[in-house]
């Protein structure tokens, strides 16, 4: 009872807020406040700033921009974005003025808004999300995607609720056929033109399309975590090739792989599929014995072979102090070893292992911090 009289109260609030500006709009024009933060985000606002331009029955006649902080000099693409079209921009939790907008559009935000601030808008908010919900609920829908090779994927036009994410009604929804070996960065551009084109699509009948709206299905979920630096560390015993292929394509973007060489931390670079070679491997170790992680070089395919569980992955790629090619790589490592023949244990890569152990506080700061160890 306590909670209906409160959420009533609050109704009531918003009501009287947005009946100083007059009654909430039954059509377009709408007054628009955008949350977002990445490339994803940014393509949708850009959309919305189109449909702005002068023309007879514009979309959109008010349009700012929330954005987070960021302690890159350059700033996330969305407040980049804001700028360029001279957008008002708040940082969040700054929302700029209560109770002024119709509609709120959110899209790769990562912050969860409170009921407070939703009830603001007469027609709620509404979230651009990259998957076919209820599947890959969470901040990273397409790498997730993308790591488990999802072969269709898609975009959802849903509203939010307060305290939990990518839970709310579902507005419009479109399903896209994942192209054979994309990655997550190819992935995101193309869902982002997706979304904007969609997002478009259900301002254009805003009312019709909240009207007809429906709940999410309670089979089929699955939950898209954050990605962390530890997902790049590669897991010689336990990935199969497609498995490190995808996990690459999936983040190598953004995290390059990790692995150890001889006590040292390296990232590998330009993974290939090594089908045709994978024989040539398995004679040359046969009489050295095969364990995860030992590496060799096929000279002709100037690629780093590496056994892994099931088969084997090849690498052209490698940063250690420096860039090399995987020719230079041989030549400064492994060729000694291969022309005496004294291949030993070291003389492979080993699993690293990321600890998280927490920083000393110092002047109100806390962090975490990472140590490795081999397998």
């Amino acid at each position: 009872m306590r909670g209906r009289l409160l959420r009533a109260w609050r109704e009531g609030a918003a009501a009287r807020g947005l009946a100083e500006l007059g009654a909430p709009r039954g059509k377009p024009p709408w007054r628009v406040l955008f949350f977002g933060t990445d490339d994803f985000a940014a393509e949708s606002l850009r959309a919305l700033e189109a449909t702005r331009e002068p023309r007879e029955e514009p979309l959109i006649d008010r349009l700012e921009v929330v954005t987070l902080p960021s302690p890159l000099p350059r700033g996330p693409p969305v407040k980049n974005c804001a700028q360029q079209f001279q957008l008002p921009t708040h940082h969040w939790p700054d929302t700029g003025p209560s109770g002024q907008f119709d509609v709120g559009v959110v899209a790769s935000f990562g912050r969860l808004l409170n009921e407070d601030l939703i009830l603001q808008f007469p027609y709620g908010v509404l979230n651009v999300h990259p998957s076919y919900l209820p599947r890959w609920r969470g901040p990273a829908p397409i790498v997730h995607a993308v790591l488990h090779g999802d072969t269709v994927t898609g975009v959802t036009i849903m509203q939010i609720k307060p305290k939990r994410f990518d839970v709310g009604p579902i507005i419009k929804q479109e399903r896209y056929a994942v192209p054979s070996q994309c990655t997550a960065k190819e992935l995101e551009a193309i869902l982002s033109k997706l979304g904007a084109n969609m997002l478009i699509s259900v301002l254009k009948n805003l009312p019709e399309s909240l009207k007809n709206k429906r709940e999410q299905p309670n089979e089929g979920v699955t939950f898209a975590p954050k990605v962390t630096i530890a997902m790049s560390c590669i897991k010689w015993e336990e990935q199969t090739p497609e498995q490190i292929l995808r996990l690459h394509r999936a983040i190598g973007a953004t995290l390059p792989l990790q692995t150890l060489w001889m006590g040292n931390t390296v990232k590998l670079l330009d993974f290939v599929e090594v089908h045709n070679i994978c024989s040539f491997a398995d004679q040359l170790l046969n009489e050295h014995g095969i364990v995860p992680g030992s590496v060799l070089y096929h000279k002709s395919s100037e690629t780093l072979v590496v056994r892994c569980k099931e088969g084997w992955v090849g690498v052209k790629t490698v940063i250690l102090k420096k860039k090399l090619t995987a020719a230079d790589f041989y030549n400064g490592y492994l060729h000694a070893w291969f022309q005496q023949k004294t291949l030993h244990g070291d003389c492979r890569f080993h699993t690293l292992k990321l600890t998280t152990v927490k920083k000393t506080e110092r002047k109100g700061n806390g962090g975490a911090q990472y140590k490795t160890k081999s397998a």
